[in-house]
């Protein structure tokens, strides 16, 4: 049976989210899970997330963005079949999440660590899927997706912010 892939490696220290590494990665798991049904979006797909630290990510950000500044997440999506794969391979993409950037955020906004890794999952879902926040319109539809999403995972209080 097909089923969702989702391969998240962690590199950044996890001491501050009480559930611990293992826990963490099963919540950002259900985060994607979540947001792939919202999207309607059947198996098999596969992603990947990575939980790094600020100095990473600023980097992927300076390499890729031309932004020399950490942030919260960063998503890659899959784009055009390389060479040799099938235009139908299932692989959705990559994120990248720093959690110190992360637990600052949430700190700010009033909510735990893990609420917000999930809230970044699922932002970086919907941007592998396609969302844009960059027009009003865009980021409208994008909010209200993060916001659905996170109302089905019981976490309503996790308010979307601008990084």
């Amino acid at each position: 049976m097909a089923d969702f892939v989702i391969d998240v490696v962690v590199e950044a220290a996890l001491e501050s989210v009480p559930e611990g590494p293992q826990e963490v990665e099963a919540l950002l798991e259900t985060a994607v899970r979540a947001t792939l049904a919202h999207e309607k979006q059947s198996p098999p797909l596969e992603l990947s997330i990575l939980l790094t630290d600020d100095e990473q990510i600023q980097q992927m950000n300076r390499d890729f963005r031309g932004f020399d500044k950490p942030t919260d997440v960063l998503s890659f999506p899959a784009g055009e079949a390389l060479p040799g794969m099938e235009e139908a391979d299932p692989y959705l993409g990559d994120i990248a999440i720093s959690v110190p950037y992360a637990a600052r955020q949430a700190a700010q906004a009033g909510h735990d660590l893990a609420g917000e890794l999930q809230l970044l999952t699922i932002h970086g879902v919907l941007h592998l899927l396609g969302y844009d926040h960059d027009e009003p319109a865009e980021k409208e539809a994008m909010w209200q997706a993060q916001t659905a999403v996170l109302t089905t995972l019981n976490l309503q209080h996790v308010t979307p912010t601008e990084a």
